[in-house]
């Protein structure tokens, strides 16, 4: 009996003790929560605090969602129009793109000086800055003619099949007609992401891709009178959108009030030092985006060397991924906006907190993307089946469903990396941005995958491994750089 009495007693003790736990585990997860919703709702209401993020990120978050908007529907219809077309559009378009990238990062760049400037309270020097970017476009308009005369030999050297390299050298020699006006537009753009004021910025690239989706259909398939030029049509559009949105931006700027207040038309002169001071920031930001580009041009390519199935699939896969990557963008834009802004009136602690707030709203989107990347990949892959059918098709599809697990892994580094490459680029850190791009893009995302697929007969699935490690890499790597505190001291605007 004084054995039991004694289990007995133990086990009301072991009984007492887990309820006291609970009860401790039920408050210190009240404590947790109350702490969090606390701490969300200090930061939702700060100066540069989300509120102030989401009004300046938002509407370029929507107007980078459009360009996105506008290559996705570009290529369901081409996955309409011929599987070929599909196949080559994004080789054809990213390799375009590592000469577009050059000049848009170049006069996208012109966005920390109207943010430094706006910062310091010196918005008679925001007009010559547009104007700079503006003789920067005629340059890019020069090169852009010439570049279109290397198309054969450049995608002769790529080594496609016969018929997907015919389209690749139809959609590239047009596409680089439009790159003087998209440069252009790019540094009037700037205007307003510079001074925060992005609500003009969506409503124009709203209008151009409406636009763009109009002109896109019924140059394709041939619609309304037009005659039928599927590759040739889809590139046109584009060509045509840039310039539609050049004139848009135009007619905006031609306001009196800005003449006043920013010298737009007043400050039309050629600045050499001004000029010389956007090549020697932006300039390294514009090779950085160019290497950027570069590196998923050539691990496209070496995709496309694998097989056609292997392109098609990666296709699908990185025009699904850009609905995420898109968005970043317009954010990263909006927190170098807010960066510069603050270093521009000599705060860079609560430019450092801008940078932070950056980051977690990045870092739960695309936390929100990895997961529906993972349970719904077929929501993503509906819309190119609508048109497109047959054996090459399905296996694409199902090739292109695990490529999404990959995305899905890296889009969460891939946040971290567009955030605070964009702090860094806000301050004036495009040196080191351009440097650690370089060594990474060749050192983890060309050369590894290249070597394994020509020396190793690797599959597609080695291939993107690689791509996943560069992400990793470079989030790390620019986060040291970040914690390293050295960018706060930068300005890109004289004293």
């Amino acid at each position: 009996r004084t054995q039991v009495a004694g289990a007995g007693a133990g086990g009301l003790v072991l009984v007492g003790s887990w309820g006291a736990s609970r009860r401790r585990g039920r408050l210190r997860r009240g404590l947790t929560r109350a702490f969090v919703i606390d701490a969300i709702r200090s930061r939702w209401t700060a100066p540069g605090g989300y509120r102030e993020f989401l009004v300046i990120a938002f509407p370029m978050i929507l107007s980078t969602a459009s360009w996105s908007i506008q290559h996705f529907v570009d290529r369901v219809f081409l996955t309409w129009y011929s599987t070929d077309a599909l196949a080559a559009s994004l080789p054809a378009a990213l390799t375009n793109f590592v000469f577009v990238s050059l000049f848009l990062g170049m006069a996208g760049y012109v966005n920390t000086f109207v943010a430094q400037y706006t910062g310091a309270g010196r918005s008679g020097r925001v007009g010559p800055s547009i104007w700079q970017g503006a003789y920067l476009a005629l340059i890019s308009a020069g090169v852009g003619l010439l570049v279109a005369q290397l198309a054969t030999p450049i995608f002769d050297l790529v080594g496609h099949d016969a018929a997907v390299r015919s389209n690749e050298v139809t959609y590239f020699r047009i596409l680089c007609y439009g790159i003087g006006p998209l440069t252009l537009s790019t540094a009037m753009s700037c205007f307003y992401s510079g001074r925060g004021r992005t609500w003009p910025v969506l409503y124009v690239n709203v209008a151009a891709t409406a636009f763009n989706i109009v002109v896109d259909y019924v140059l394709i398939f041939g619609h309304w009178g037009a005659p039928e030029m599927g590759m040739r049509g889809a590139a046109w559009a584009t060509v045509g959108s840039a310039t539609f949105t050049t004139l848009l931006f135009a007619l905006l700027l031609m306001r009196p009030s800005y003449q006043r207040e920013f010298a737009i038309l007043s400050g039309w002169r050629f600045d050499r030092e001004l000029f010389g001071r956007l090549l020697r920031f932006g300039g390294p930001s514009g090779l950085n985006f160019m290497l950027d580009i570069l590196s998923f041009t050539l691990f496209v390519l070496i995709a496309g060397r694998i097989g056609r199935l292997e392109l098609t699939a990666t296709n699908l896969a990185f025009n699904i991924n850009s609905l995420a990557f898109m968005p970043l963008i317009g954010a990263g834009i909006a927190l170098s906006t807010m960066v510069g802004q603050r270093l521009g009136r000599d705060d860079p602690d609560a430019a450092e907190y801008c940078a932070w707030t950056g980051v977690h709203l990045a870092l739960f989107y695309m936390g929100v993307m990895a997961l529906a990347y993972t349970l719904l990949p077929d929501l993503f892959l509906l819309p190119y089946g609508v048109g497109a059918h047959g054996p090459e098709f399905d296996a694409a599809r199902d090739l292109a469903r695990q490529l999404l697990l990959y995305v899905a892994f890296y889009c969460v580094f891939d946040a971290v990396y567009m955030m605070f490459t964009a702090v860094l680029k806000g301050a004036g850190d495009t040196r080191f941005v351009m440097i650690a791009s370089l060594l990474m893009g060749v050192g983890i995302m060309v050369a590894p995958p290249l070597i394994a697929v020509e020396w190793f007969d690797a599959g597609i699935f080695v291939v993107w491994f690689f791509i996943c490690a560069y992400l990793v890499a470079g989030a790390t790597a620019f986060y040291v750089r970040f914690r390293g505190g050295k960018w706060k001291r930068m300005r890109v605007i004289e004293a």
